[in-house]
């Protein structure tokens, strides 16, 4: 007696399609077969992405099920793994309009400094460095800037090694906190999508 044919199935993650791709099953698995139409396995088609999918379309286990069975009855097919994995749709990037960018920035850069400000002002810095100046020299002085000028040269410091970033240096290969944050987000916006817009969730 034969053995069943079989393939195993693997969603991937996440992968990046541009608008009205053809989605094939090589396209969102990877896949293991004995059968000796692997390669017309993998280019079965399982969608083509149309603009009102918007810029993720959520392909689901059942929907590849049915349809390698449509094409290959006597496929038996075995999931490993997720039961669904995210199309995010690569939509042409807008270009960057550089008043925009500046106006960001200035208004980020004013509210970061009025936030470092009113701490300042909260915790009481000044007299704080004051204090300071006094118990190291014995003397009295209102601005005491040996003091103030490498404190404020260290808060900008201590920023950039806390975002682990110039520009676009890093200094070291390990994510800032911001990448961190940006890759929680993202995490939290595919769990929602595969929540609410899995063809499942929209069925109920």
């Amino acid at each position: 007696m034969a053995d069943p044919v079989r393939v195993y199935v693997k969603l991937k993650g996440k992968v990046q399609l541009p608008p009205g791709a053809v989605v094939r099953v090589k396209d969102v698995a990877e896949l293991v077969t004995n059968s000796p139409a692997e390669t017309a396995i993998r280019e079965q088609v399982l969608h083509v992405l149309k603009p009102g999918d918007g810029n993720r379309y959520v392909v689901d286990m059942i929907q590849i099920i049915e349809t390698l069975q449509r094409a290959y009855p006597e496929l038996f097919v075995h999931n490993i793994g997720a039961e669904q994995m995210i199309i995010e749709v690569q939509l042409p990037k807008k270009k960057i309009s550089l008043l925009l960018v500046a106006f960001v920035w200035i208004v980020l850069f004013i509210g970061s400094g009025l936030a470092i400000m009113n701490f300042h002002t909260d915790v009481s810095m000044p007299e704080v460095h004051q204090r300071i100046y006094e118990l190291v020299t014995g003397k009295k002085n209102p601005h005491p800037l040996i003091i103030q000028i490498p404190y404020s040269l260290g808060v900008g410091a201590g920023m950039i090694l806390f975002f682990n970033h110039i520009f676009r240096k890093k200094f070291n290969e390990e994510p800032s906190p911001l990448e961190l944050e940006m890759f929680l987000y993202e995490q939290n916006v595919d769990e929602y999508v595969l929540a609410h817009e899995a063809p499942g969730a929209k069925k109920k």
